[in-house]
């Protein structure tokens, strides 16, 4: 006689709230909407393309310029190896600018320059572009997904652990 088999049970899940299924798929869009951006490049043939870390740094520098590396360092969650190649990146592409420390000549400090400005004030432009047609230019909600979208980063950024964790994301 065969015995026939027992059915297999699949591992057991959890189950999740409905408010917690809508903060995932929060995070899984916010995460598509980055690729996505990062992906179409830019239309205008002046803008200098910028990598996400290269990105965070020059919005870090254009609200606290000039800064020690370590500040950068600090503020964006970057390791000091990853942020060394990151700013010898920015300075190839002439958007920042070293200078010995003012106030201690043994350190550097870091500055965007004029190029760099004006770069990111026009990559801002074609995000928001970008992102506006993709809405049909639709900004009924705007203002609450700024509010909401500022709220988690403050959130996520005031409780960064101090190293990065073991396990990046896929």
């Amino acid at each position: 006689m065969t015995k026939t088999p027992s059915p297999r049970r699949s591992p057991r899940r959890t189950r999740r709230s409905a408010a917690e299924e809508s903060w995932a798929d929060l995070a899984d869009l916010a995460l598509i909407i980055s690729r996505e951006l990062q992906y179409r490049g830019y239309a205008d043939p002046q803008a200098v393309g910028l990598t996400q870390s290269e990105g965070m740094v020059m919005r870090y520098l254009l609200q606290d310029d000039p800064a020690a590396p370590s500040q950068i360092a600090a503020a964006t969650g970057l390791q000091r190896t990853n942020l060394s190649a990151t700013l010898r990146g920015l300075e190839q592409k002439g958007l920042i600018q070293r200078q010995a420390n003012p106030t201690d000549g043994r350190g550097v400090t870091v500055s965007p320059t004029d190029r760099g400005r004006s770069n990111y004030a026009l990559v801002r432009h074609e995000w928001a572009t970008a992102i506006s047609e993709a809405a049909g230019r639709d900004d009924t909600h705007l203002a609450a997904a700024l509010n909401l979208l500022t709220t988690v980063k403050d959130g996520l950024t005031s409780t960064r652990p101090p190293t990065q964790s073991g396990h990046p994301p896929a």
